[in-house]
């Protein structure tokens, strides 16, 4: 798969996995609440397994993260979106998304899901809304315990 780049002044987006920077990413998904009860092992082979995008800063290294879970044909899912505190409110993660939806891997993707606790706001600028009742009911889950 071809890596994708994107920059915006101080800061740039990349798919490359060699630029991640392992412990950070760890550190900022422990202290959510979808990911902190996961193991380091699981958290890093769920992104091993994924499309990767890093915000880096140019000299504060990496700041922001997400993936997507994808085929990379017909399905994407939306996952592990953070800004670290010291960026927020500087409109990386509405970048960062629009980066995510714009990856020239992912143009063929026409269906996009994600779930959140709190950030639909942010979401719903980017096109994404909450299922109808009916389409909701569709979908179907099962879930096991950590590992």
């Amino acid at each position: 798969m071809s890596i994708s780049c994107w920059e915006q002044g101080d800061f740039d987006i990349s798919t490359d996995p060699e630029r991640l920077e392992k412990d950070r990413i760890l550190a900022n998904l422990r202290a959510t609440y979808w990911a902190a009860k996961s193991s380091p092992e699981n958290l890093w082979l769920s992104i091993c397994n994924s499309r990767i995008y890093g915000v880096y800063h140019k000299s504060r290294g990496q700041v922001g993260f997400g993936r997507a879970v994808t085929d990379y044909a017909r399905f994407a899912w939306v996952s592990d979106i953070y800004i670290e505190d010291a960026h927020k409110g500087q409109g990386l993660g509405k970048w960062l998304m629009t980066c995510i939806l714009a990856d020239p891997q992912l143009a063929t993707v026409n269906r996009w899901m994600l779930a959140t606790d709190d950030a639909h706001g942010l979401y719903r600028q980017h096109g994404f809304e909450t299922l109808e009742p009916a389409e909701a009911a569709k979908v179907m889950q099962r879930r096991q315990p950590l590992v």
